[in-house]
């Protein structure tokens, strides 16, 4: 019988949809569920097949899984999973990509909303019972750039521009895309960065892109522009974004992921006015597993059949 173990946060409904579309395609599997990596040891032993999101995950899962073959991301980064020193080279990985342009494109842009029309300061008001105005900033004729050009990147860019937007992307291979006025490579985004109204994080973590938004590039930015982070939280130098925003050097930041997750209770994040602390819930939303359940589906079939190779998405092969 093959064994998939379930590592989600504690999201019942969610990760028992997981347990109900495999159990209904493959009625043969076992499938058991976990909210955090402290509670696997009752089942690791005998898991084949890992289906889980990289945050959650810790070394001593792979370590502890003798018999484990596949870890299936369920998300598309694979940063604390691909990277953890366990993982055997045998093991196969791989993730769900293609699925996350429309709902982290609308995260992004109701963060930079947020940012430009101040809702905190709103919902402040609001529990206050206090009537306050003030004008609020526009997207339209401002400049956006987008770090990171992919799949997310090319879903969000031309509902940029139907807000009027100049959209600058920068690439570690910038070639022609639509919906972008211009592409840089972003090696030279400290020397663009002040062109930006808003700087929207897409790049995905690795060796190359850790602290890749630090303290150059915010001297570099309009004490004007906002930073969006939708992307993984050890991209962006949280300590210089702090100090950032405390010398002023930019208006504020909306971010969505953060180094540490979940943002432990003392961080500095929480209580500051010119940010905005979201949960890790750009990619996060209803039907996402159904959306992701193609590739799952796929990926079994090819699993059962012993042809890897085949599978969608393969982020590391076995050797």
């Amino acid at each position: 019988m093959t064994h998939v173990l379930i590592l989600m946060e504690r999201q019942e409904a969610t990760s028992s949809r997981y347990r109900d579309l495999i159990t209904a395609k493959f009625p043969g599997f076992k499938v058991d569920i976990v909210g955090h990596h402290s509670e696997v040891d009752p089942y690791i032993a005998d898991v084949d097949i890992l289906m889980c999101f990289s945050p959650p995950m810790a070394d001593h899962v792979v370590r502890d899984a003798p018999k484990l073959k596949w870890i299936q991301a369920l998300g598309t980064g694979v940063d604390n999973i691909v990277d953890l020193p366990s993982l055997r080279p045998d093991i196969m990985v791989t993730n769900i990509r293609g699925i996350h342009g429309p709902p982290v494109s609308e995260a992004t842009l109701a963060y930079m909303l947020a940012l430009a029309r101040d809702m905190p300061r709103s919902v402040h008001a609001q529990d206050k019972a206090t009537w306050e105005r003030w004008p609020s900033r526009l997207l339209f004729g401002k400049t956006v750039g987008i770090l990171g050009v992919g799949l997310i990147a090319e879903a969000l860019a031309p509902v940029c521009k139907v807000l009027g937007m100049t959209v600058v992307g920068f690439s570690s291979g910038p070639r022609p895309t639509p919906s972008f006025d211009r592409m840089e490579h972003r090696d030279d985004l400290v020397r663009h960065a002040g062109d930006l109204d808003y700087l929207v994080v897409l790049t995905p973590m690795s060796a190359e892109t850790r602290g890749i938004v630090g303290a150059s590039v915010f001297k570099a930015m309009k004490p004007t522009a906002y930073l969006v982070n939708v992307a993984r939280g050890g991209v962006v130098d949280e300590a210089a974004l702090i100090a950032a925003l405390d010398n002023k050097e930019i208006a504020g930041a909306a971010l969505d992921v953060f180094e540490q997750e979940p943002l432990p209770s003392a961080s500095p994040f929480w209580n500051r006015k010119d940010v905005i602390v979201m949960c890790h819930m750009g990619g996060f939303s209803e039907g996402y597993e159904l959306r992701a359940m193609p590739t799952l589906e796929h990926n079994i079939r090819c699993y059962l059949a012993g042809t890897l190779d085949k599978m969608h998405n393969i982020v590391r092969p076995p050797v």
